[in-house]
């Protein structure tokens, strides 16, 4: 094997499914590691390698477990692609640098077989992996007709999905569970998330939505300037329109990690990483109760792995990974926090500033002055009734302040 670590997907169908191919290094390894129902899948006549289980948790185990067998063929097995939310990723990022060679050998996903049952086109689905993920995680997901397959992490999966749904005003979603897909022991259930009957399901899944909103839910779109009744707030939020032009102004980007300073309800540091799901956010609130709300509207719209750090800033910034993109929606005023805010950023970050305050403003202007960018006044007017008639109310206008930092220097 040429000094690698081989890595054999199998499915259901165990040892009799897999290709020659992917039985050669099964049967020279010296060590075989996997779960313990993958090993059982290997005749033992063909594969006498040394059988070691994945010990839980298994991240924090691998480089040891690698490092202990140094020298000897190893062949880790995964449940089908293991280059698909699968073991390959966590052998690469953890063996060290320099990291062996991997050697995979796949075989067809779940998803492929769930995709081919369900004459489902597997380019137009989107999937979500629930294993050691937040469940809510799926809330962000869910728009009327989409399409999504979600891989389970236990048998109690599907009954949560449903309660989710139901709790969610996705009650009519049609929810497929297919166990053991590829294997003899192949079952679909189906039902609506309103009248899931299954407490349990088998441990091997893979769960098929058809997403369908119930009357009277909130519509929520895919892109920033949710409905205010979206969130739950206290008057700290930062309204609609503006928001939405504010996250145009900060200009997500997959993998980009954000500040929402002065985080309010979390508005701008929700809808940053609900531009892709790979974007984050830090969110800093000095008051407890409005850190504890950025929470619980991070987890209501989909977006549970919000880092909410509780604390005054500036000095609640220290120590936090290093920003793409700085959002400050309140404190302009406090001494030091702008000049925090603008050194933490590298250069080519971003940097947008709220404000609806003559003294605050007064700080964007200067700053406008030193280093550029663009200095705007979003106003935004509102039909409402007057007596008989309507007329338009105009919202306090707000200063805005973005500009992208150019050297260390600027």
């Amino acid at each position: 094997m040429n000094g690698a670590i081989s890595v054999v997907g199998i499915g259901a169908d165990g040892w009799d499914g897999l290709p020659e191919s992917s039985r050669r290094p099964l049967r020279a390894a010296e060590v075989l590691i996997g779960g313990p129902r993958q090993l059982d899948l290997l005749p033992a006549a063909d594969c006498p390698g040394e059988r070691i289980a994945w010990p839980s948790p298994l991240r924090p185990a691998v480089p040891g477990l690698l490092a202990a067998h140094a020298g000897r063929a190893i062949a880790v097995l995964a449940s089908g692609d293991p280059s698909f939310h699968g073991i390959a990723r966590t052998l690469a990022e953890a063996a060290g640098d320099p990291a062996p060679a991997l050697d995979v050998h796949p075989h067809p996903s779940s998803v492929s077989y769930a995709c081919a049952r369900l004459g489902w086109p597997l380019e137009a689905v989107e999937t979500l992996s629930l294993v050691a993920r937040p469940l809510d995680a799926l809330r962000a997901a869910l728009h009327p007709g989409r399409r999504l397959l979600l891989l389970g992490e236990g048998p109690e999966t599907p009954a949560r999905v449903a309660a989710l749904l139901r709790e969610a005003g996705w009650g009519g979603t049609r929810i497929r569970v297919l166990e053991q897909l590829g294997g003899p022991a192949e079952r679909l259930l189906d039902a609506t998330a309103a009248d899931w009957p299954h407490a349990r399901t088998d441990a091997l899944h893979v769960l098929a939505l058809d997403c369908v909103r119930d009357p009277g839910t909130l519509r929520l779109g895919a892109t920033p300037g949710l409905p205010d009744e979206a969130y739950e707030h206290d008057g700290q939020l930062t309204k609609r329109y503006v928001r939405a032009a504010t996250l145009a102004a900060l200009a997500p980007a997959p993998g980009e990690l954000l500040w929402d300073v002065g985080g309010g309800s979390g508005s701008i540091g929700v809808e940053w990483m609900r531009t892709h799901r790979d974007c984050r956010a830090i969110a800093v609130e000095r008051a407890p109760e409005r850190a504890a709300r950025i929470t619980r509207n991070a987890a209501a719209l989909g977006v549970p792995a919000l880092r909410v750090v509780t604390g005054p800033a500036p000095a609640a910034l220290a120590g936090l990974p290093v920003p793409d993109a700085v959002f400050i929606g309140g404190g302009l005023t406090v001494p030091g926090l702008l000049d925090a805010c603008w050194d933490a950023l590298p250069a080519g970050g971003r940097l947008v500033a709220n404000t609806v305050t003559l003294e605050s403003e007064a700080l964007l202007a200067d700053r406008h002055r030193r280093h550029g960018g663009e200095l705007v006044r979003l106003a935004v007017s509102a039909a409402v009734p007057v007596g008989g008639f309507t007329g338009w109310r105009t919202a306090m206008p707000v200063t805005q302040w973005s500009v992208t930092k150019g050297s260390p220097e600027a």
